[in-house]
This record gives structure tokens, sequence and C-alpha cells, in this order.
């Protein structure tokens, strides 16, 4: 059974830091690219960071413009699993959102901020920034 589990979210000041984790089994997930998507409240899901890997280009990162400089996507790749984080510094009141984690297995430059390229969704883990 895939599950792609969500954790690390809270409150925290705006300036301040908190790192995600998502924990995805259940699949061969070490080809897919991982992202981190975030919707606030009557907005859309909207595309934050991924990462890619293959074993012939190896690992390559997606930032949205609003946190470039800022968020850091990761990855660890074992046997059975897959744990992908989003380190996020300078957090600002704007990025209050749900956040969610995402698994494509056919993700391309193209597509990988696209919701709908995505196979598999977290539950998605809460983030407020308060001013």
């Amino acid at each position: 059974q895939v599950q792609l589990v969500e954790s690390g979210g809270g409150l925290v000041q705006a300036g301040g830091s908190l790192r995600l984790s998502c924990a995805a089994s259940g699949g061969t997930f070490s080809s897919y690219a991982m992202g981190w998507f975030r919707q606030a409240p009557g907005k859309e899901r909207e595309f934050v960071a991924a990462n890619t890997w293959s074993a012939w280009s190896g690992s390559n990162t997606y930032y949205a413009d609003s946190v470039k400089g800022r968020f850091t996507i990761s990855r660890d790749n074992t046997k059975n699993t897959v744990t992908v984080y989003l380190q996020m510094n300078s957090l600002k009141p704007e990025d209050t959102a749900d956040y969610y984690c995402s698994a494509g297995a056919q993700i391309t430059i193209a597509t990988v901020g696209r919701t709908d390229a995505y196979d598999y969704w977290g539950q998605g883990t809460q983030v407020t920034v308060s001013s």
C-alpha cells in the first residue's frame, strides 16, 4: 500500500525555520520525482519545490520563485523507502498553508510544477507563520 506521510509542520514566527519530512513507502519511489506543494485557505494548490533523480542525470531540484533562496528540498533514498525533506528558512506569513508531499513517475521539466502530473499525494501538514 502506497503511503506518503508528512510531518514537521507547526506554528512559527516570521523569520523562523521549519523542516518538513515526507516518508514514502509501499512503492519503488527511488526513481520517482518527489515534490512539495502548498495550499492556502481559499487558494489553489501551488508548486513549491521538487527533486528528481535518475541514474544517468543524478539529482535535480526545482523551486517556485517565491521560495527560491529560502527553501531547500532534499531526499534520502533507501532500499524500501524514500524520505524527502523541505527545509524552510526565513519564513513569511504568506508561507502559511497546508503543505503536501507528492510523488510522480513521469515528471519532466515541463510538468514538474503541475499538480496533475503527480501520481501520489500525502495528507498534508499545516504550517502557520505568525507576523
